[in-house]
């Protein structure tokens, strides 16, 4: 297996959690802090998983953990994106944010066996409003090096911008819910609604 064969899962967990209120991280949506739970999620379909975390983070963090400290030379989830990419540059980065408490096992399987190594990268959409879901995707290494030179030339910090603009195979889950945000309190009761039924 060559290395550019290999994928790494990333959660990135390393937000201030702002509109929450709370760390999504450690929301315990399935009776674990959501950012453990999607670890072991990667862990099961990933060749290593990590958390991406801030420096003022890593005393929370257990020892068994992979952590990815932030570098903070770029702003927003491209400061996590980019740091796990310069310490394993050779890897493609399978990357999910820590909001989304319904995502599982079943689809992460449906990612990677649609992944499309040719592309730079294959992303989660919705079918309604089919764009690339960046925190929900497979990062090739050649879309994360090119990365750095789209963000040193000053064209945003939005990695779904960048995606819109390169060549990025689409996948539309076959359970669309999994790509549910739990971003705000509203969020959150949906998200906890959706887990009951």
């Amino acid at each position: 297996m060559t290395s550019k064969d290999r994928i790494y899962g990333l959660v990135l967990s390393g937000g201030k959690s702002t509109r929450m209120g709370q760390d999504k991280g450690l929301i315990p949506y399935h009776g674990i802090p959501q950012r453990e739970y999607l670890y072991h999620l990667l862990s099961k379909v990933c060749d290593e998983a990590f958390l991406s975390i801030r420096s003022d983070q890593q005393n929370s963090i257990a020892p068994d953990f992979n952590v990815i400290v932030d570098k903070d030379e770029f702003r927003g989830p491209y400061n996590g994106l980019l740091s796990a990419h310069k310490k394993y540059s050779e890897v493609s980065w399978l990357v999910l944010a820590c909001d989304l408490p319904l995502i599982n096992e079943e689809a992460l399987k449906e990612l990677i066996g649609k992944r499309n190594s040719k592309k730079m990268a294959t992303a989660f959409a919705n079918e309604e409003n089919p764009l690339p879901e960046p925190l929900a995707a497979i990062w090739e290494p050649e879309a994360l090096k090119i990365s750095i030179s789209y963000l040193k030339a000053g064209n945003g910090t939005c990695p779904r911008k960048f995606l819109i603009h390169n060549d990025v195979s689409l996948v539309f889950p076959e359970k669309q819910e999994v790509l549910l945000n739990a971003n705000s309190q509203l969020e959150y009761q949906e998200a906890l609604q959706k887990l009951e039924v």
